[in-house]
């Protein structure tokens, strides 16, 4: 069973209609109330920050919680230069991004390790290797990521768990949508092809991962070799 955490847009979403088109068993997590959403099978309304609600969703799939893999798509973000952010902005950041994050591998994990099987995939960025400004609470998420997945990964290999985590760089979907035309541009100059990547890549690598039993503990950049 495949579990994808903020799959009604961008990244998720685009995952879970692919794994779906593949004839996966596949659901979805979703945050802000939505009635289209509410009424689709696949889709369950989860607040990550919460380990009470997380823990429960898991339990809610009973016996039918096998072959767990969990992509973790989860996100929030917050522009502001650090000595004018606001804490609480900040903090909202941390508590989606990696507390949530671990929220989910925690409430799968025992499941997981009883089992004997598990994959577990989390997405940071390159804002975390590249110091954008105004990025201090999106890019300390991020990062946060890779020493937790290192933990994580040693902690469980002997119970025939992986985790990784795709380092992403700019592709034609999710947070780039949001930015100007001109930043688009600065940014495309920057990647060698000079467009986006597909976001195809995305999954082909996250399948890639699932069926990669000794890549585990891993950071995979994903960048089009961005300078």
């Amino acid at each position: 069973m495949i579990i994808i955490t903020g799959a009604s847009r961008g990244i998720g979403k685009f995952l879970l209609e692919e794994f779906q088109r593949s004839g996966e068993d596949v659901s979805g997590t979703y945050f802000n109330e939505n009635k289209e959403l509410e009424k689709n099978p696949v889709y369950h309304r989860l607040d990550v920050t919460d380990f009470g609600g997380a823990e429960k969703f898991a339990a809610g799939f009973g016996d039918k919680l096998k072959d767990i893999v969990l992509i973790n798509c989860a996100g929030n973000n917050y522009n502001c230069f650090a000595h004018k952010s606001s804490p609480g902005e900040w903090r909202k950041v941390i508590d989606t991004n990696l507390t949530g994050t671990y929220n989910m591998i925690r409430a799968f994990l025992p499941a997981m390790r009883s089992q004997g099987y598990g994959r577990i995939i989390n997405f940071s960025s390159i804002v975390a290797q590249r110091g954008i400004p105004g990025t201090s609470a999106y890019a300390a998420s991020k990062a946060g990521l890779w020493g937790m997945t290192r933990s994580i990964a040693v902690e469980n290999a002997g119970k025939g768990i992986t985790i990784n985590n795709l380092n992403l760089g700019y592709f034609d979907i999710g947070m780039i949508t949001e930015v100007s035309d001109e930043f688009q541009k600065i940014v495309k100059s920057k990647i060698p092809t000079g467009e986006f990547g597909d976001p195809v890549n995305i999954f082909n690598a996250v399948k890639f991962l699932i069926n990669s039993e000794y890549i585990n503990g891993s950071s995979v950049d994903m960048n089009g070799a961005i300078s």
